[in-house]
């Protein structure tokens, strides 16, 4: 059980490819292993991927300009 805590803590850093490759390795056994946790793993990386498909807002091309502007004029 304190593995599967573990695992969960750092799932989103597993997600996110910010573990070390020890780590990662460590956790993707894990995974491997552990069924609960894989089901974790696979609703979370669903969801990330419906959040990047679907909340996307597009940004006006007035508004980028002036961004990019006061860009230009701060750097």
């Amino acid at each position: 059980m304190a593995e599967c805590n573990e695992t969960l803590r750092e799932l989103y850093q597993f997600l996110d490819g910010e573990l070390t490759d020890a780590d990662r390795h460590h956790i993707q056994q894990h995974l491997d292993d552990c069924s609960p946790c894989l089901a974790a793993f696979d609703f979370e990386a669903e969801l990330r991927l419906v959040v990047r498909n679907r909340c996307v807002d597009t940004v006006p091309d007035a508004l980028r300009d002036r961004i990019a502007r006061a860009i230009e004029e701060a750097g």
